[in-house]
């Protein structure tokens, strides 16, 4: 698939954990891909270090950073544009083979959507434009001949599980999940830990607010929605499962009671790389698993009663429409009340919870009811955040 010619890339969020991942792959591969764009929200010096290294042709960030950022690059023919603006313009450029979409919250979805309907191959490890819009960009992906190889460990597991297999024959999609950092503290316990508390996941180094919807087990309700619309099936087709080691990152049944799983060591590197090269797998130079040393695999169901958050993601998820929106809109003003110390913890739930219930579903989406919800619910629960403080 690859041939001779070098794959042009575009990395949304080339700053965060997952793009810097994704550069660490095109670095070790760099006879096979070439960066063309990288982007980034306001981290200009990193960004600028990315770009003296890899020579991309395009680079983008928040208006308010742009004078920076040519500073830093002057001498230098990388062209800068704005990234509150410009970035559908970037993702849908002729020469762009693959773009990742590793920038974090709602402005994912315009440069998501654009890829989408300029036929590229997409490595997303956004989850919001896929909650929010997973309608909207996968009929354009069907439309543009577009394909999404998702990067998130446990959608890159379902893809992979799922690839080569009829899907009339799927029974059931089990998408697993650490538990996060407060899998075994006791929920009375919840309002007394810190932030630094709740941002030391177990298992994954990743941004504060992935961080904490870990924590509340948001994260995994929003992954239930985007594995909705990444392999279209049902919400009842789909259970979580709690998996500590998170060793298996998920898997599938079918119908004459089969099981398949994908295990790996806990590296995203991983399912960048095979996002990345598709459908080859190179060597990553990674270890491989040491199954002697593994001991145990353990499993148990998720507690909706002490993450109300999972439970109310399963319900936004049976009804779709604008909901999807208004929680992950909800949620996003949640955690960065709960970030800036305005509210308790489990608070998040209660302000999202609110938020949700009491939105006029509108069935019939496109771009404007998803922006109307959005705005909706985040004035909503800016509100109750200020009740609350």
């Amino acid at each position: 698939m690859m041939g001779d010619r070098k794959k042009k890339v575009v990395i949304l969020g080339s700053t965060g954990s997952i793009g810097i991942n994704a550069l660490e792959v095109i670095h070790r591969f760099r006879d096979r891909f070439e960066v063309l764009g990288l982007t980034a929200h306001d981290n200009h010096k990193l960004l600028a270090q990315q770009c003296r290294e890899f020579s991309p042709k395009y680079a983008a960030i928040s208006h308010s950073r742009i004078a920076d950022l040519k500073l830093a690059l002057t001498g230098r023919k990388i062209k800068v544009l704005d990234a509150n603006c410009d970035l559908p313009f970037l993702s849908a450029l002729p020469d762009v083979d693959i773009v990742i979409v590793a920038m974090s919250g709602r402005a994912a979805l315009e440069p998501f959507l654009s890829a989408a309907s300029a036929g590229k191959q997409i490595a997303p490890a956004n989850k919001e434009a896929l909650v929010i819009a997973g309608e909207m960009i996968t009929m354009a992906a069907r439309k543009s001949g577009s394909r999404i190889i998702p990067v998130d460990s446990e959608q890159s597991a379902i893809f992979q599980c799922l690839e080569g297999q009829n899907k009339k024959e799927l029974k059931k999609i089990y998408l697993t999940a650490s538990g996060g950092a407060l899998y075994n503290v006791p929920a009375k316990k919840f309002d007394s830990l810190t932030i630094d508390d709740i941002l030391k996941h177990p298992r994954w180094k990743m941004g504060k607010k992935i961080t904490v919807d870990s924590a509340t087990m948001m994260n995994k309700g929003f992954e239930i929605i985007e594995a909705q619309r990444l392999f279209d099936v049902d919400v009842k087709q789909i259970e979580v499962v709690i998996h500590p080691q998170a060793i298996i990152h998920s898997m599938v049944s079918f119908r004459d009671g089969s099981v398949l799983a994908q295990l790996g060591v806990t590296d995203m590197r991983l399912p960048i790389q095979y996002a990345l090269t598709y459908p080859q797998r190179w060597s990553s130079g990674l270890d491989d698993l040491d199954f002697a040393a593994l001991a145990q695999l353990t499993f148990a169901k998720p507690d909706l009663k002490k993450f109300p958050c999972l439970d109310l993601a399963l319900y936004v998820a049976s009804q779709g429409g604008t909901l999807p929106a208004v929680l992950n809109a909800a949620d996003e003003e949640a955690v960065q009340a709960f970030l800036l110390g305005q509210i308790y913890f489990t608070q998040i739930f209660k302000v999202v919870n609110k938020v949700v219930l009491a939105h006029k579903i509108q069935k019939r989406i496109n771009l404007k009811a998803i922006q109307d919800a959005d705005l909706w619910a985040r004035a909503q629960a800016q509100i109750l955040i200020k009740r609350i403080t």
